[in-house]
């Protein structure tokens, strides 16, 4: 049996709506990404017309999710030949070039992106291949150096822990657990030295302080010779999602 095939829509207020039909879906779901317009999937069996209605009576839901994602592109990072974007381990090059699809190569300390070029580079197809080669090679930059790095600053100033996760967090520089197990965010490796050192410090306290009353930011004063609030606060200018 062919698979139907999925259907264009304009809708006032709205704009563009794909209908796609989804042997993977077993009920209908509206989707909403940066850049992306609306998509509605549904089962194979649901019927077009069933798809058009489900979509107009979410019409002020899909309208007001619209507005927060706008906001939100305002804020979210389009990637080109021209943006400067580097840790301490590596740096990134943007090039078009005579391709069908996105390589990627992390070379001698250079994140190399070769996208085709038919395509424009805000696409977001590209955009996310572009994301996803930036996360890998922080990932991979992430755990060759947070890993020694709080091991050694456990050592210098008297604290243990049980181990220590590298992941793409959404919302925290860091965590620990009640059993001190601390999960390090990845983004980290887009900070200044001194500000990796404070996350990493701020989690090593709370192996001992599992709060963040006075007692914790008495000992992480202690860790950070007198400047834990101004590191706190410095902390506010960096974002752990750029894009």
């Amino acid at each position: 049996m062919k698979q139907p095939e999925p259907a264009v829509v304009e809708i006032e207020d709205i704009g563009t709506v794909l209908l796609k039909p989804s042997g993977r879906h077993k009920r209908i779901s509206i989707q909403l990404k940066p850049f992306e317009g609306v998509e509605v999937l549904f089962p194979l069996h649901y019927p077009l017309q069933k798809a058009m209605e489900f979509v107009l009576q979410k019409r002020n839901w899909i309208i007001q999710s619209q507005k927060k994602i706008r906001s939100h592109e305002k804020n979210y990072t389009v990637f080109d030949e021209n943006t400067v974007f580097r840790t301490a381990g590596f740096a990134l090059s943007i090039r078009k070039a005579s391709r069908t699809d996105v390589r990627l190569q992390l070379r001698d300390g250079i994140l190399h992106v070769y996208y085709p070029e038919h395509i424009p580079v805000s696409h977001p197809p590209i955009q996310e291949a572009i994301r996803y080669g930036i996360d890998e090679a922080m990932r991979l930059e992430a755990k060759r150096v947070l890993p020694q790095k709080i091991r050694m600053l456990a050592a210098a100033n008297g604290f243990t822990y049980k181990n220590v996760f590298v992941k793409n967090l959404k919302s925290r520089w860091g965590s620990c657990s009640f059993e001190n197990n601390i999960n390090l965010n990845l983004q980290l490796m887009r900070l200044p030295e001194p500000m990796i050192d404070y996350v990493l410090l701020h989690e090593l306290c709370h192996t001992v302080e599992k709060n963040h009353g006075a007692s914790f930011w008495k000992l992480l004063n202690k860790c950070t010779a007198n400047s834990a609030k101004m590191l706190a606060n410095k902390m506010k200018e960096y974002n752990t999602q750029i894009y």
